[in-house]
């Protein structure tokens, strides 16, 4: 189609526009976008792409590379999906499994898409030209790995196209007492990854620890320069809790993130961790969290 055509075909819905608007009165109550025959948009709830295939195609065809369909469409409460990093951390997840999340990512508008490091390069490459960050995990899950291994995780991970980085602390040196070096572990990430204009979140791994840990590990990650505090990696003994999140916000302040993540299956849970004080939420079901803003659930399948 060149562009008088188009013309055409704009022209030619205005004027079908125009001359059935003074007949709504006579639609059925429940008429609405162009799935009734040979009538254009009456009672339109702005549902073009769902319900007129034909000149969504036509429009395609003409050059378009992105159709526009409002929230009446999905009725996906955006601020509900902005706060999500849609994760998958099995080890046993495949290429296919991984340009899956990556797509879901793409249809919710995700914050990012979280996978383990191989699969940086796949994830980059799917989410190119969207405002979706690619997220990947280091010294994952444990944390005990040396700082250089993390350093070296770290800057490789960022050559390929990660843009966030969930670093797991030290948390045998942290449990020791050994405050420094649990420190300088994440300072040494975070220059890395700032140099690159990445940021980095430090998974505390808190079911491990007890409330004054909690609030040492907080502390020590912010003067390290970290830019979010993490609870879990999903798969240490227990998630996200919201006492957790609490005590993680009092102890970095309001201009520090906080992440919640592990356990968290429902928009329920999404919700008790935002009034905690979580500003991002870790999730493998976050399809399903996201379908219960609109009604259409989805099943769970774990990301972990």
């Amino acid at each position: 189609m060149d562009a008088a055509e188009l013309d055409r075909l704009v022209e030619q819905i205005g004027e079908e526009i125009l001359a059935r608007a003074g007949r709504r009165a006579a639609l059925p109550p429940d008429a609405e976008g162009l799935n009734i025959p040979d009538l254009v948009c009456p009672g339109c709830t702005q549902r073009c792409p769902q319900t007129c295939e034909r000149k969504a195609k036509e429009i395609v065809k003409a050059g378009a590379c992105r159709l526009s369909a409002s929230d009446k469409l999905t009725g996906i409460d955006p601020a509900i999906a902005s706060l999500i990093d849609h994760t998958l951390l099995r080890p046993e997840a495949t290429r296919d499994d991984i340009v899956k999340v990556c797509r879901e990512a793409r249809k919710y508008g995700f914050a990012s898409v979280c996978i383990n490091p191989y699969w940086v390069p796949v994830v980059a490459a799917e989410l190119a030209g969207s405002p979706v960050k690619v997220c990947t995990v280091i010294g994952f899950p444990l944390g005990a790995t040396s700082t250089e291994a993390k350093v070296a995780e770290t800057e490789a991970a960022l050559r390929v196209g990660a843009q966030e980085i969930d670093m797991v602390q030290n948390v045998g040196a942290l449990r020791s007492g050994d405050q420094d070096a649990v420190k300088s572990d994440i300072a040494a990430v975070v220059e890395v990854a700032h140099r690159a204009g990445a940021i980095v979140k430090v998974i505390l791994e808190t079911a491990l620890l007890d409330d004054n840990q909690k609030v040492m590990a907080s502390m020590l990650a912010k003067m390290a320069g970290a830019d979010f505090v993490k609870t879990s990696t999903g798969f240490g003994p227990s998630g996200a809790s919201a006492h957790d999140v609490e005590l993680m916000r009092m102890a970095v302040g309001p201009e520090m993130g906080v992440k919640a993540s592990g356990g968290i299956r429902t928009l329920d849970d999404v919700k008790k961790m935002a009034a905690a004080g979580a500003s991002r939420i870790g999730a493998s079901a976050s399809v399903k969290i996201v379908e219960a803003t609109t009604g259409k659930e989805q099943p769970v399948t774990s990301g972990y």
